[in-house]
């Protein structure tokens, strides 16, 4: 009974809140590659290549041996999905098409994500840069009494990345730059819980202390009632180390290729699961607690390990012609570290540690774009790219993640307001692939099945500052 109904909820919430996201995050599942608006014109083509500012500290540390002097880069994206879901037959447990109740609903607030960048040279050839940013992140709501509640309700997860990184000027033609990832990451999730499924749930397991009539006169009568559903909430956070590197080489005097690596972060998340039960179901939950040893539907804490992905970028920049730069990117990301994610709970049964089993695939991004210099200060940007997804078909897709394969159209400029201080602004928008989704019991509690589509896209509006000294 324990690994029937709590693990069920415990296990989806906060693995699917370590190893995935809604439309809210822009590159694949719940990574977010908005790093820089000097790249956001671009859809971040050529972005290990360029080292044009400090934001090369994430995209690839050796790129600081580029610039001169002093700098400080302080850039905001402002986000703005939508997604859309339209019910196509979702079901309750008994399996019946379109049994389970509920409205169709919308889900993408705008958020902002900020970026901040230090460089300074050192002697001997040696660069210094510290980057501050947000990798990983979500924030989605749906509406409540929507038919996929026992599913997902709010889901949030935001980080902070401290990103402390040397770069070392080998030769004239080739840079080397390493750096530090000192990543805290933090999460909210709720969901609605059958409080009828779960009754039954419970006296199926009781040994005969309940039994479904004891459910029916306490006043729960049947499926997919809104009016009595229970509710969960999550919290957890964790902070984690990793590191990045990568190498800048100078081709000739028009053309460089920058190669880039960010390494996999193992998140050891802690938190804790808060029940919020329907009075007519917290006496059997808390008589099979007593009966049984175990905590059943009760607030308790939680640990689980997840291995967010490494990445692999090459990218070329290249000056064709006096005023054009020519910019190219192919980065791959291995989603497939986030197979299977074991939840530890407080209370829970031994040796039957409940696992989500994501099957994510590794996913590859594709980017070009062009830089065009008007003139020693103005610069005009565009690109297009490729985002692949991870998830593998409808039935793993969760309604936490309803994202697809997206293609983005950017376009954006910089300016030189003085040698002490330039802006850049750029702009994407996200063409997304329409999401089926048919997920079961593997993602919900009451074992329903969430069937339908998203409809999705996504804006996003970046400004950067850059000042010299």
């Amino acid at each position: 009974m324990k690994n029937n109904i709590k693990s069920s909820f415990t296990k989806t919430l906060l693995a699917v809140a370590i190893a995935s996201v809604s439309t809210m995050s822009q590159a694949a599942s719940f990574q977010l590659i908005e790093q820089s608006a000097s790249g956001q014109g671009s859809a971040y083509a050529g972005a290990a290549a360029l080292g044009e500012d400090a934001s090369t500290i994430y995209f690839n540390p050796a790129g600081m041996t580029r610039l001169s002097g002093s700098q400080v880069v302080v850039a905001g994206h402002i986000i703005s999905p939508n997604a859309t879901f339209t019910n196509n037959g979702s079901s309750d447990a008994l399996g019946g098409a379109g049994s389970l109740s509920g409205l169709n609903s919308k889900t993408g607030d705008p958020a902002f994500v900020p970026n901040f960048y230090y460089t300074t040279k050192l002697p001997n050839e040696i660069s210094f840069g510290l980057g501050v940013n947000v990798p990983f992140g979500l924030s989605t709501e749906y509406d409540d009494g929507w038919v996929g509640r026992y599913h997902a309700l709010k889901s949030e997860i935001s980080s902070v990345n401290i990103n402390p990184a040397l770069a070392w000027q080998a030769t004239d033609k080739l840079s080397v730059g390493f750096g530090i990832n000192i990543q805290y990451l933090q999460l909210e999730l709720t969901n609605n819980i059958d409080s009828y499924g779960a009754c039954i749930n419970i006296a199926g397991n009781s040994q005969g202390a309940f039994s479904g009539t004891d459910c029916v006169n306490a006043g729960l009568t049947r499926l997919s009632d809104a009016s009595v559903d229970s509710k969960v909430k999550l919290d957890g956070d964790s902070l984690e180390f990793g590191w990045n590197a990568g190498i800048l080489y100078d081709v000739d005097d028009k053309t460089r290729i920058g190669i880039a690596y960010r390494s996999a972060i193992k998140h050891e998340v802690e938190g804790d699961a808060a029940y919020s039960l329907d009075p007519r179901l917290q006496p059997f939950a808390d008589g099979l607690t007593a009966g049984s040893g175990f905590n059943i539907l009760q607030t308790t804490s939680l640990k689980a390990t997840a291995e967010l992905p490494e990445s692999f970028s090459f990218s070329v920049a290249s000056d064709f012609a006096p005023k054009w730069t020519a910019l190219f990117d192919w980065t791959w990301t291995g989603w497939s570290s986030l197979d299977v994610i074991t939840i530890r709970q407080a209370g829970g049964i031994p040796g039957q540690e409940p696992t989500l089993d994501l099957v994510y695939k590794n996913t590859n991004r594709y980017s070009v774009g062009v830089n065009y210099h008007h003139n020693d200060k103005l610069v005009y940007r565009g690109g297009l790219a490729y985002d692949e997804t991870p998830i593998r078909s409808p039935e793993q897709t969760s309604a936490r993640i309803p994202g697809n394969n997206r293609t983005w159209l950017s376009l954006g400029a910089g300016y030189d307001f003085s040698s002490a201080w330039t802006v850049d602004v750029g702009y994407s928008h996200l063409f997304i692939a329409d999401t089926e989704i048919n997920n079961n019991s593997g993602a919900s509690s009451s074992n329903a099945t969430l069937k339908g589509k998203y409809e999705s896209s996504v804006d996003i509006l970046s400004v950067q500052a850059n000042f010299n000294f």
